[in-house]
Parts: C-alpha cells; sequence; structure tokens
C-alpha cells in the first residue's frame, strides 16, 4: 500500500487553489509564505527593533560608503542610523549548472545603483521583471561601529518558501536591527529555486544548496574587510531555508566554512529525497519540458518565466504522483547524493560523529496555518479519521488514534482541526526536531532546543483566522521576533525580541544561547532522551507531549523512514 505524508493530503486543495489568487498576495500554502507586495520599498520602511526598544524607519540615505575588499571596492549606503548595507553578487552560473564564486565585487544584477536591491531569483506568481536568474546575491548589514580588525561573528541567514518562492528582500528579513543587537554582521543570502534549483534535465542535483556553501565561500573572502572574523560563521534559516542549514550539515566539504547553525522550523518529517526518487522526478520534469534532456538549444530558449510557471509549477503540484516521497509540500528538494551529501541525518543511515553547537526551534503552532486554511469549517469525527487513515496508512493511524494526544474522543464540539493541527506540528515539525535533538546529542554534538509561545504575526499568516487569535503562534510568526521587524510590537514581544537577539549574539560568539544577563532563563542543552526544550515567550520548559523517544520514530513512523529515504 502506497502512503501519501499528511501534507499530500492537506495541501492538496490549497496548491489547487493558488491559481486563483492576486499574483501579489498568494499565499505559498505549503510553507505559509506570503508573497511581498511588489513595492518593496513599503516592505522595507519597517519598523525595526534595537537593544533599547527604539523604533527607527528604514531609510535610504544618501550616504554612500565603500569599503575595499580583496575582490574590489565594495560600494554601499547606510541605510539606518549605526548600520550600512551592501548588496553584492557572490556567485553566477549558467541555466542547470553548479555555480562559481565572483572574482569580483559586484552589484547585484549588473545594477549601477549602490543603493539597489537584488532582484529575486525565478519564481512563480510574480511579474517575471520582477527576478532574474542572475540571482545568487546577499544583502550585508554591517554596524558602522565595526573596523577591519573588529573580528565580529556573522550570521548567513537563508530564507523559506519551500524551495519554490522567497528572496533576499522578503518580508521582516532587514538585517539591520538585528545586526545591532548582536554586533554582527548579517548576511542575508538568496539561491536558486525550484525547477531552476532542484530538478535538472542534465541530471545535475543540489543546485541551490551548492550556490548556499558559494555564499558561504564568498563571505570568507570579504568578511574581514567589513570587520568580520570568518572562522565565526553562523548559518541559519527558517522552514525549508532551516532544511537547507541541515542539509549543509550533511556535506562534508562546507564543514570548514561555518561554526555552528540555527535551525527554525525546519519540517524534518520530509527527509532528503534519495538519488532513486530524484532520477524518477527528473525525467517526469523533462517529460514537460518540451525539450528532449540533450537539446541544449531548446532547453537554453526557454524562457526563465516558462519553466518556472510552465513545468516547473506542474512538477510541483503532480510530483507526489510520480514519487510519493516527494511530498506536496516540498517535491523540489535536497538530494542525499551519496558525495556531496553523505548522511541523511535521520535513522534511514548511519549518524554521523559530529561536533558543532546547533540551535533548534519551532513554533507551538506549526501546522495551524495549513490546517485551517484547509478547513475552514468544523472536522467532524468521520473526516478527522478518513484523513488521518489515508495520510498515514491503517498501521500507523491505529497507533495515532490509539494515543492520548490524537484520541477520537477528545474533539470538543465535534471538530477535530485542532487534532489535526498538533498532529501535523508534532508530525512534520517538533517532534522530528526532537529527535534529530537527540540524534545530534548522542554523535557528539550540542543542541539547544525551543518552543516559541509567543510570536508576531508574519505578513500574510492573518488570512487565517485561527492565526490571529490570543495565544496562537503560527509558522513563520518566530522570524520578525529574531529580526526585530515585528511591526508596533506589544510588550511582551519586545521584552522576547530583546530576548531572543540577546541569546542570538551569545550563540554567535560562544555557540552556548544562554546571555550574560541573568533575568533570562537558563537554556539547557539537550540530551540524549530529554531534550529539554525551553519556552520561548514564557516561563518553563515545553510540554513533552507525544514527543517521546518511544512513540514518534519508534512506535509510529516519520514518512522519511516509510519511504525509507
Amino acid at each position: 500500500m502506497v502512503f501519501f505524508s499528511i501534507t499530500c493530503i492537506l495541501l492538496s486543495l490549497l496548491v489547487a487553489s493558488l491559481s486563483h489568487a492576486s499574483p501579489v498576495s498568494r499565499e505559498f500554502s505549503s510553507s505559509g509564505l506570503s508573497l511581498p507586495s511588489l513595492d518593496s520599498k513599503s516592505w522595507l520602511c519597517r519598523l525595526v527593533h534595537t537593544t533599547r526598544a527604539q523604533k527607527l524607519c528604514l531609510r535610504e540615505e544618501s550616504t554612500a560608503i565603500s569599503v575595499n575588499t580583496p575582490l574590489g571596492a565594495a560600494q554601499g549606503v547606510v541605510n539606518v542610523s549605526g548600520v550600512s548595507r551592501f548588496a553584492a553578487k557572490y556567485a553566477s552560473a549558467k541555466r542547470w549548472s553548479p555555480s562559481t564564486v565572483v572574482t569580483a565585487w559586484a552589484l547585484p544584477n549588473g545594477s549601477t545603483n549602490v543603493s539597489a536591491l537584488p532582484l529575486m531569483c525565478p519564481q512563480p506568481f510574480v511579474d517575471n521583471s520582477t527576478f532574474t536568474e542572475d540571482c545568487m546575491s546577499m544583502i550585508l548589514h554591517v554596524p558602522t561601529t565595526l573596523h577591519a580588525d573588529s573580528c565580529v561573528p556573522t550570521l548567513m541567514w537563508v530564507h523559506g518558501g519551500s524551495f519554490m518562492v522567497g528572496s533576499a528582500t522578503n518580508p521582516g528579513l532587514d538585517g539591520s536591527a538585528l545586526a545591532l543587537a548582536t554586533d554582527s554582521i548579517v548576511a542575508v543570502i538568496q539561491y536558486r529555486l525550484g525547477a531552476l534549483g532542484f530538478v535538472a534535465p542534465n541530471n545535475q542535483t543540489n543546485l541551490g544548496l551548492g550556490d548556499v556553501v558559494n555564499a558561504l565561500k564568498f563571505l570568507t573572502t570579504v568578511l574581514p574587510s567589513f570587520g568580520g572574523d570568518p572562522s565565526k560563521i553562523t548559518v541559519a534559516g527558517q522552514s525549508s531555508g532551516a532544511n537547507l542549514i541541515r542539509a549543509l550539515l550533511a556535506v562534508p566539504s562546507a564543514q570548514s566554512l561555518f561554526q555552528s547553525a540555527i535551525l527554525q522550523s525546519d519540517p524534518m518529517d520530509y527527509g532528503f529525497l534519495s538519488s532513486f526518487d530524484q532520477v524518477q522526478l527528473q525525467q517526469f520534469f523533462v517529460s514537460n519540458l518540451g525539450c528532449t534532456a540533450t537539446d541544449l538549444a531548446c532547453l537554453n530558449a526557454l524562457t526563465a518565466d516558462n519553466i518556472v510557471n510552465g513545468a516547473g509549477l506542474w512538477q510541483f503540484n503532480s510530483s507526489v504522483s510520480v514519487v510519493p516521497a516527494a511530498t506536496q509540500a516540498a517535491p523540489m528538494r535536497v538530494v542525499d547524493d551519496g558525495t556531496f551529501i553523505t548522511s541523511t541525518l535521520d535513522s534511514t543511515s548511519p549518524f554521523p560523529r559530529v561536533s558543532k553547537p546547533i540551535l533548534l526551534s519551532n513554533v507551538l503552532h506549526e501546522g495551524g496555518y495549513t490546517i485551517y486554511r484547509s478547513f475552514s469549517s468544523p472536522v467532524p469525527e468521520t473526516e478527522y479519521v478518513a484523513i488521518v487513515n489515508a495520510s498515514f496508512g491503517e498501521t500507523r493511524y491505529e497507533t495515532l488514534v490509539g494515543s492520548q494526544s490524537y484520541a477520537v474522543e477528545t474533539a470538543q464540539n465535534d471538530d477535530y482541526r485542532p487534532q489535526l493541527q498538533v498532529l501535523a506540528t508534532d508530525s512534520i515539525w517538533q517532534c522530528a526536531t526532537w529527535t534529530f535533538a537527540r540524534n545530534w546529542v548522542s554523535n557528539g554534538g550540542t543542541a539547544y532546543v525551543g518552543l516559541y509561545s509567543l510570536g508576531a504575526s508574519y505578513p500574510g499568516n492573518s488570512a487565517v483566522s485561527f492565526c490571529t487569535e490570543p495565544g496562537v503562534v503560527c509558522h513563520q510568526d518566530d522570524i520578525e521576533i529574531v529580526f526585530g521587524t515585528a511591526l508596533d510590537p506589544d510588550s511582551a514581544q519586545s521584552a522576547l525580541i530583546i530576548e531572543m537577539q540577546a541569546r542570538y549574539k551569545s550563540f554567535l560568539y560562544s555557540g552556548n544561547p544562554n546571555a550574560d544577563d541573568s533575568s533570562f532563563a537558563n537554556w539547557e542543552a539537550a540530551g540524549a532522551s530529554d531534550v529539554n526544550a525551553i519556552m520561548l515567550g514564557s516561563t518553563g520548559d515545553a510540554p513533552v507531549g507525544a514527543c517521546t523517544p518511544s512513540f514518534w520514530g519508534q512506535s509510529v513512523a516519520y514518512d522519511y523512514q516509510v519511504f525509507d529515504i
């Protein structure tokens, strides 16, 4: 019997509805990502939060700045009091070929305007004037107090979006406030997405991941010129961006390029794709391109718009019918190729010895946006039973509904959406993350685990009324807390912003998120059995619930175990 992941069942309605939304407001339902308005300045002028809780409106200043680097003069602007912004192209590539690091400093997209921001990588649902294939760019946020011998750490952020959408200019990703609060450099990068970054007619794999590695190589070259220490880079990301960070942890050749990692809301249940599955998906992709895999003239004649909105979007919507392991949420993703990536970093292959400190976090209602967007009306018991059975198969279904966490007797007002939300959160995100933490610690590493009980509603999440309810923290609601870009934060949010930025500063400098400020609770490192997850936004430890070592991954298999990927 073939099983489909829970997201395959729950997200199919959402993906089908995307074609009916307006070009600038469609939500990419698998990740909860809301695409920004084409008026990028309206997103840049966000209120930011400094260590003194000051609100600063991001504005472009007329003051230009230049820094000499080994690659040439870096041109930038002072965009916020105390922070300079440098946009740069870090790598280049021919279509469906591995990228290479640039040998000279260049502004993104061939621009001559030092204040210009990068165009995004090709992706569906946006006007093609807003993207370019020459998109391997980053934005550096550098405190003006730094000088060449400052030797401060750097946080390199990788955006999410189901490997299909997103950019370095996503809402909330201005790194100015975070750079100031952490006394560090913040680099926000973008990389090739979807059909141009993760599936190719020539069997190339992991092109987008290779871009991320090249971003690190670029940083190691230029950081000393800005006051950064190239040996003190922490890689961080959210959702599929966090998945790429986990993939980096499985790339031996990249280990010398960063010292620690932060993974926010990684959907670990999906696992990396196997090479066998990727071959089938590649063949399916070629069959929908209108070109043979060897007809270079035909392939090169395709426009990026045709690729991402044609074969690429079809690939996203239909791959799960070809390879169930692909899932509906991230069918084009990282591939365990055995050469570039040498471990699945899960229980389907031997877990390697590790040493890097990592910080892992989830939000309280990871599955809330997806479940309540998919089901706007109460879900009765019969429908709940059918969904769980179809999503997990008979064997897993029996164990799940027989457990206290997901039992059929626990519904209120005959609405099983709360159980579905918890089930999605546990299986795809939280429990899978806790299993990973235990494995990491058992094999020599240090891990700190947290759960956000408070967030700042990310643009677009308000489309689902559940995500606006008091006490609800949906997928992505941690982003503007970390970056300090929440719009009009209340006192509790302001306090959490200060706390998280202090903890991130400590982690960037020492690999330990326990800041010197004694007013913050001690964040105990995870153990091999108890992950000691701390609540972020409230007091105490996170409830274990079904995330015990004996339940998920043992009594109930994760999808990556079922599909053996």
